[in-house]
């Protein structure tokens, strides 16, 4: 019976930089609220090192390598060589991400977008690493490009914003889905639908943390430890009880990031 949460989805990284909090603080108000590991997705070459930093020092903080796929420009054949160096000399790193497509901003550079998400994922097979993908109004593209380079160690939709059919064709890959503080807001019916329709067995919790607070503390910055009011909303949809949904979603957390 596992007694504790995981934020599988955390910018610590960000949260240091821009809103002060020392990682030591992160840690003791998520051991607070019952949170016990933590997980920074990559974004951007020059944070990439920062990252390494900040796992390498804390037991329980984990970290991603890749490019974020409004940096797709920036990707090169001598930084993937870099990225896997990173992560065959450090076994925290427990995955490629946060890697994918997002056609919400810009979308004059998809194609680049979409090569740089392949070549990522060939990148993740050669380490034996999973994947945790960013998908913003790419749905169709992101699971085109998945289905055609079969990624071998398990894929993750990091934040889903995908309809509750979307999901069950992602399920039916067995890819898991993360959700965070956008299912807590009033009016996020679909994301409602999605959680109390996604199987538990693939179902992992997360927070984006700067962004997407949940309730009660939306319009605040996000922070790791709010991982505890999306388990409490979730298991409220489902009508279960706290303790089962955390005992599921932190074995599969465990399992699908080996940690």
């Amino acid at each position: 019976m596992k007694d504790y949460l995981i934020d599988t989805h955390a910018h610590i990284d960000m949260i240091t930089a821009e809103g002060g909090e020392t990682p030591e603080y992160i840690l003791k108000e998520m051991n607070e609220y019952g949170v016990k590991k933590a997980i920074i997705p990559a974004v951007e070459k020059k944070t990439q090192n920062d990252i390494i930093s900040i796992i390498n020092s804390y037991e329980n903080i984990y970290g991603m390598i890749g490019i974020f796929p409004s940096e797709a420009k920036t990707y090169t054949d001598d930084y993937e060589k870099e990225l896997e160096n990173y992560a065959k000399h450090n076994k925290k790193i427990v995955a490629v991400g946060e890697i994918g497509l997002d056609y919400y901003w810009d979308k004059s550079f998809n194609d680049i977008q979409k090569e740089v998400l392949k070549k990522q994922i060939r990148m993740a097979n050669r380490l034996n690493l999973p994947i945790v993908i960013h998908d913003r109004e790419a749905h169709k593209d992101c699971y085109d490009i998945l289905i055609q380079e079969q990624p071998e160690n398990g894929v993750l939709f990091h934040c889903f914003s995908g309809s509750p059919e979307f999901m069950k064709e992602c399920v039916k890959q067995g890819w898991y889905i993360a959700l965070g503080g956008v299912v807590t807001f009033k009016n996020a019916i679909k994301m409602k639908d999605v959680a109390r329709e996604v199987p538990l067995e693939k179902l992992v919790l997360e927070t984006d943390s700067p962004y997407l607070t949940p309730v009660p503390y939306r319009g605040k910055p996000n922070k790791p430890a709010y991982v505890k009011f999306v388990a409490e909303e979730i298991a409220k949809i489902r009508g279960i009880s706290l303790d089962e949904l955390i005992d599921i979603t932190t074995e599969n957390a465990e399992r699908f990031f080996k940690i």
